[in-house]
């Protein structure tokens, strides 16, 4: 019998979920049966996502846009998710990079990635805290990436940003055990999105998969599915860890 995930009557919080891996974890979640809280970047599609769900009678789908990046936008945000009343599992996925050396960069980027990929994810969490303690119950999973345990030059923003998420991840964990919320990071290696289709050459992708072991690029679908597993009732006891979800690029 094929392993299947229930989050029926499961409210479901996901960042950055019109695309790439955050598109992948909702469509899995919604396949479990979840309500969903979705965000993006982009009113248009936003307003079209919410349209076509309304058309076709899709009543657990709710997407918002929201800017990161631009504290009222997050501020707002913010509000329209405490009128919830309860979620019971967060995913913090939404994430930007910028690539530079160091002695380039400059303090807007700097401001941009550290807004997105930390501040953001630090203030729903804190937000969310305060939820999940009243229920006595709550699932966290903060999406960081294989730059937070390895570096390559040019990354000096972003490692900073995902290191950090890493460890908030860990320092969440020991907070908010004792109210059994389990909150851990995933860090995914290279992932065949489209966003990595359209900023690389066939000839690129083929490079960077000939060395990972695995001899390939991730699917969205490998990262989701452990995202299922740790906010699932089939973890009880795993917390404060992240998972390197890399075919094995980090280790060689």
């Amino acid at each position: 019998m094929p392993l299947t995930f229930d989050f029926k009557r499961k409210n479901i919080l996901i960042t950055g979920a019109t695309r790439g891996i955050g598109g992948a974890i909702a469509k899995d979640f919604f396949n479990a049966g979840a309500n969903l809280i979705l965000t993006g970047t982009d009113q248009k599609k936003i307003d079209i996502l919410n349209e076509t769900n309304k058309e076709n009678q899709i009543k657990n789908i709710k997407y918002l846009q929201v800017d990161f990046s631009d504290d009222e936008s997050l501020n707002n945000f913010l509000i329209e998710i405490k009128n919830y009343g309860r979620i019971d599992i967060c995913i913090n996925n939404a994430g930007v990079n910028r690539i530079n050396f160091i002695d380039q960069t400059n303090i807007e980027d700097f401001e941009l990635l550290t807004k997105i990929n930390l501040r953001a994810p630090f203030m729903i969490c804190r937000q969310l805290c305060h939820m999940m303690k009243q229920s006595n119950y709550g699932r966290i999973v903060n999406i960081a990436s294989i730059w937070s345990i390895i570096t390559k030059e040019q990354r000096s923003i972003y490692t900073t940003t995902k290191s950090g998420i890493v460890g908030m991840t860990k320092t969440l964990a020991v907070e908010l055990a004792p109210y059994n919320i389990l909150v851990n990071a995933i860090s995914p290696g290279f992932t065949m999105t489209d966003l990595t289709k359209a900023t690389n050459t066939e000839q690129e992708i083929n490079d960077t998969a000939s060395q990972i072991p695995i001899n390939r690029l991730a699917q969205p679908e490998e990262i989701s599915k452990v995202v299922m597993f740790l906010t699932s009732d089939l973890n009880t006891y795993i917390t404060g860890q992240n998972i390197i979800v890399d075919g094995g690029f980090s280790i060689v």
